[in-house]
């Protein structure tokens, strides 16, 4: 059947369209009176540019292919924030801050959960060359006013930091496959089978390594974290890190885990995940990939977030919108001037081509032009 679609690939219909669209302007809206300005990358792009120092996991979701022209191995992005590095890191070559912001789709080899689609339409925001923390509160807040204003609001925004592990890591020795496994296993916090494989590391790490799971919930985490944790700078500079920003976001839904590394190999300071509309999938993930950019011969600090449009649209109410107005053909003056006037107040009008009375309200039409009296007025639509 030639119009079946791939498995996780959608069509957006009229209405979910015009909530996209209607989404995506508002939140770009509002990056760009906060200083974000716009970029458009390409959809397609060499490979190695592709994920050049985003990690094993975004090389495994990119569609390959062979470029006719060239003979490289081409790639169709799978997340636009590398790209955003590479345009900030080589093309703007901008000393001071660079705030940038992006919307488009993405495409995924494999779903992330079972529900999710194939392909996001992903929009995001990133903040270049400021590697304080008052990059990342910025970032954070930015996070918890687009989900306010896509009317999705947060309702937790767990918050976490790689530089936990990686200090901890170092500590033990341990080889880049094995610290891939154990990332995994933190992840899912499967606490019995981090026994057995941590069996090895001798103490303390052990023991922090096997904490790191317990460890999320409120501000007091982090002082337990402290209490648990080796005495290491590394591991001190980061809990410092996350109690200034308990402090500064102590308005937001804010928690911390801080066994939760996603994109542990991307990222190399705090992280996040924004949850709500009801999902157990978190809706936003974000942090601070200060090391992405040196893939393109200029390392910049980095912090900023992204979401999928798509998946917000699914999580609000279907309201039907305001129908449109059916206009009749007609060499007619004050006609063109009224539907002029319509459209310039945001109303829709369309032309009532000839031959399809009685399906105009496939069209979403629900009023229509009407000659009363020498004037062209607005009713309701009867059996047109």
């Amino acid at each position: 059947m030639r119009w079946v679609l791939p498995d996780h690939i959608q069509d957006a219909l009229p209405s979910e369209a015009d909530q996209l669209e209607g989404l995506r302007r508002r939140l770009l809206d509002a990056f760009r009176v906060r200083g974000y300005q716009l970029v458009m990358p390409p959809l397609l792009e060499y490979l190695d540019s592709l994920t050049t120092g985003a990690g094993q996991d975004l090389t495994l979701r990119t569609f390959k292919l062979v470029d006719q022209l060239s003979g490289r191995t081409m790639g169709v992005r799978a997340d636009m924030t590398p790209q955003v590095t590479r345009i900030d890191a080589h093309l703007l070559n901008r000393r001071g801050v660079s705030r940038l912001c992006y919307c488009g789709s993405v495409l995924h080899t494999l779903p992330s959960t079972l529900t999710a689609t194939r392909e996001p339409l992903q929009l995001g925001a990133e903040l270049y060359g400021h590697g304080g923390i008052e990059a990342d509160v910025e970032v954070l807040r930015l996070l918890a006013e687009v989900l306010r204003l896509a009317e999705v609001p947060a309702s937790r925004i767990d918050i976490g930091h790689v530089g936990l592990f990686h200090a901890l890591a170092a500590r033990a020795g341990l080889v880049p496959g094995r610290e891939e496994e154990l990332f995994d296993l933190l992840q899912a916090k499967d606490l019995p089978e981090l026994r057995v494989r941590l069996a090895d590391v001798a103490e303390p790490v052990r023991s922090a390594l096997l904490a790191l799971p317990e460890l999320y919930g409120g501000p007091e985490v982090l002082d337990e974290a402290a209490a648990r944790l080796p005495q290491d700078a590394d591991i001190a500079a980061a809990l410092n890190e996350l109690r200034v920003l308990a402090r500064a976001l102590s308005d937001l839904p804010i928690s911390f885990d801080l066994a939760d590394l996603r994109g542990y190999h991307y990222h190399s300071g705090v992280v996040f995940a924004a949850y709500g509309g009801g999902s157990p999938a978190a809706l936003a993930l974000g942090g601070r990939y200060d090391r992405v950019g040196e893939a393109f011969g200029r390392a910049r600090p980095a912090t900023g977030f992204s979401l999928d449009l798509r998946e917000l649209v699914w999580r609000l109410p279907q309201v039907g919108g305001k129908g449109a107005i059916l206009a009749p053909l007609a060499n007619d003056t004050a006609l063109d001037a009224e539907v002029a006037a319509l459209r310039l107040r945001g109303e829709i009008v369309v032309a009532a081509l000839p031959g399809h009375d009685g399906t105009w309200n496939e069209a979403g039409c629900d009023r229509q032009l009407v000659m009363r009296d020498g004037q062209w007025l607005v009713e309701p639509l009867e059996g047109v």
